[in-house]
């Protein structure tokens, strides 16, 4: 049996060797005016387009040789596993609104179905009139559309519920209540598929508010972590602990950002094109501070009393470049007019995955932004996202990666 190839991530720009997507299915196909502002949508997408322009977006990566794991798939490979389906249909039916007679219900629908059906159906919900032998009182009053089990259509935003730290993965804490099955869903894939045998994990979902979108891997042992919408200053310090316990970082840039749709990630206002440089947001890049933190005592592991050195706050981009030993960290100036920045930094210009150094994927439709980037020297990959985008995330929301080249 040829063994797996090697896994974990100690930048943003190493080159590219795996990397996990979700591709967008029916669970899009459940929104509605209705329902798509509490699923966490800005509008209802064409999901065929979807689909098209996420498949361009995995050839595009498959064609410079990076590896393509898909989330469904690996799903619907573990649920032959006795107890990976326990463990999955547990979770999808663990919602105080059924009450105890539809929960057992939705357990036995659930239970009967082959796995690649079960993997669908965990993923794009089940609806009332979909359910076989619906009962209980919360089944008589729920409306003939309403989801006993809800769907997942941001699972599409693979970067947030995983993210690789050296060899080890930090299953994340997703903050809005329509995602929290995501982890769920992310941490039985990386329990119980052989490809990831003997993965430590690093976070879990149970813990502080923490989302991969927040987490950039500046350089080796360096990391920002944005708070604000999503990740807690709670959560920055339990991953922050946990990782200088275990050797992963020495230290950890804290980044708050505006708690607001349009920035709710870090990787939303800035992300690394090169081992020196990043593309972000002209709005900010003047007022983005940073504190530092470090353990000079070390920690033994996350409940240990040893209080972290915290200092700051500084710019950001001095702080970044200060931990990361380099004499200035290069920021593209895109020389946007306000408007022009403010809408593509809402259509996700600053939101690129590097294939490598001086490599990147981003939206095409970011027109001004991706020149700048261009007149500095990064070669601009461009995918569509007229569709994709719905979701307010881009090509890096998109890829968790699984695996890169140390540089």
């Amino acid at each position: 049996m040829t063994p797996s190839p090697a896994m974990g991530a100690t930048s943003e720009v190493g080159a590219l060797q795996t990397v996990l997507l979700h591709r967008p299915g029916n669970e899009l196909r459940r929104l509605t005016p209705r329902n798509n502002d509490q699923l966490l949508f800005d509008g209802v997408p064409w999901v065929d387009r979807a689909q098209e322009e996420h498949d361009a977006f995995a050839e595009a990566l498959s064609a410079r040789g990076v590896e393509v794991l898909y989330l469904d798939r690996m799903l619907a490979e573990i649920l032959s596993f006795p107890s990976a389906r326990a463990e999955l249909i547990g979770a999808a039916v663990d919602d105080p609104r059924l009450g105890a007679s539809l929960q057992r219900a939705a357990t036995r629908h659930l239970a009967w179905l082959a796995p690649e059906d079960l993997a669908a159906t965990l993923i794009a919900g089940l609806a009332h009139d979909e359910l076989r032998g619906g009962r209980g009182l919360a089944y008589e009053v729920m409306d003939r559309s309403d989801f006993v089990v809800p769907p997942l259509p941001n699972l599409l935003f693979t970067r947030d519920s995983s993210v690789w730290i050296g060899d080890e993965v930090a299953v994340t804490s997703l903050a809005m209540p329509a995602r929290h099955r995501e982890s769920t869903i992310t941490a039985a894939v990386y329990t119980h598929h052989p490809r990831f045998a003997g993965v430590e994990q690093l976070y879990g979902a149970g813990l502080e508010h923490l989302e991969g979108g927040d987490v950039l891997l500046l350089a080796p042992g360096v990391l920002a972590v944005g708070v604000g919408e999503r990740t807690t200053p709670g959560g920055a310090e339990r991953l922050a602990r946990r990782l200088f316990a275990r050797g992963l970082a020495h230290t950890v840039l804290v980044v708050p950002i505006a708690q607001q749709r349009a920035t709710m990630h870090l990787d939303t206002i800035a992300t690394m094109v090169d081992v020196d440089a990043l593309v972000m947001y002209p709005a900010v890049a003047d007022s983005l501070q940073a504190w530092t933190v470090t353990a000079p005592d070390g920690v033994a592991d996350d409940a240990d009393p040893v209080e972290l050195s915290v200092a700051g706050p500084r710019p950001f981009v001095e702080a970044a470049a200060a931990a990361m030993g380099i004499d200035r960290l290069r920021v593209i100036d895109t020389g946007l007019d306000p408007v022009t920045a403010e809408r593509e930094q809402w259509d996700d210009g600053n939101n690129t995955l590097a294939l490598a150094p001086r490599l990147t994927v981003a939206y095409e439709r970011n027109t001004v932004t991706n020149a700048a980037l261009e007149a500095a020297g990064i070669e601009v990959v461009r995918i569509a996202g007229s569709e994709l985008g719905s979701g307010r995330g881009g090509p890096r929301c998109m890829s968790c990666p699984v695996a890169r080249a140390d540089l």
